[in-house]
């Protein structure tokens, strides 16, 4: 992610990764915005700066409208 966000010239704040698994805890770590779900390993929800709910209760939507959509 660290590559990404400096290939299109953003910003770290800008970028928002989410996840659920072991693999995903350095793309949470280095995210602006780094979001575990409800139904994520320890060590990912431990990295996240928030965590949603379960996949079952439509956790991505619910960060979707609580950090992007928000007036």
């Amino acid at each position: 992610i660290e590559f990404l966000i400096q290939e299109l010239g953003m910003k770290k704040e800008e970028v928002m990764a989410i996840g659920d698994n072991a693999n995903d805890r350095e793309m949470v770590e280095n995210a602006g915005l780094g979001v575990a779900m409800g139904n994520a390993v320890s060590e990912v929800k431990k990295a996240a700066n928030y965590i949603t709910s379960t996949n079952d209760e439509d956790g991505i939507a619910h960060v979707i409208e609580k950090f992007i959509f928000t007036a």
